[in-house]
């Protein structure tokens, strides 16, 4: 199954791209990268002869893949120009998805305040529906309850040590 995956990935690859890399994941499936276009298709065995499970997705900046974002399973034994017009639609698919996935934006957020800024590196929390975000950090009652049970504890060692009349 591999050797006709492979070929078929070699053709489409060549319809489709002129620049591409095809090679082997894990699963025993072939990949074929565009990396000018930023796109991957996957072809992986689904356990049926002549089939294939096809995905396709998008790669992300420093090269690393995205998940996919369509999938199809395809007869292999269909021509290569209608395996061409499948993966074609599900590359129209994906990159559809990709210009309509929302971006960072300012709308809905509090202006910052002048003296407290974000640390750098740290990435912003998702509000939960039904709470309201807190201002700054503090200490809970659950916290001073465990703190209050660790001092009882450390008191009543130093009394069993040291309380006695003898020690």
């Amino acid at each position: 199954m591999y050797v006709q995956l492979r070929d078929t990935a070699q053709e489409l690859a060549g319809i489709l791209w002129r620049e591409h890399t095809v090679y082997r994941e894990r699963g025993g499936g072939v990949v074929i990268r565009g990396e000018h276009v930023r796109r991957w298709i996957s072809l992986a065995p689904t356990g049926g002869k002549d089939r294939a499970l096809l995905r396709a997705g998008r790669i992300l900046d420093g090269g690393t893949t995205a998940p996919a974002r369509s999938e199809v399973v395809v007869d292999l034994s269909a021509g290569t120009a209608e395996l061409a017009t499948i993966c074609r639609r599900l590359l129209a698919d994906v990159a559809a998805g990709a210009d309509t996935a929302p971006g960072p934006s300012r709308a809905g957020r509090p202006k910052e305040k002048a003296g407290k800024r974000e640390k750098p590196g740290r990435a912003a929390r998702a509000v939960r529906p039904g709470r309201r975000p807190r201002r700054e950090r503090h200490t809970s009652a659950g916290s001073w309850f465990v703190l209050l049970c660790v001092v009882a504890v450390l008191g009543a060692w130093l009394y069993s040590l040291f309380g006695g009349y003898g020690y």
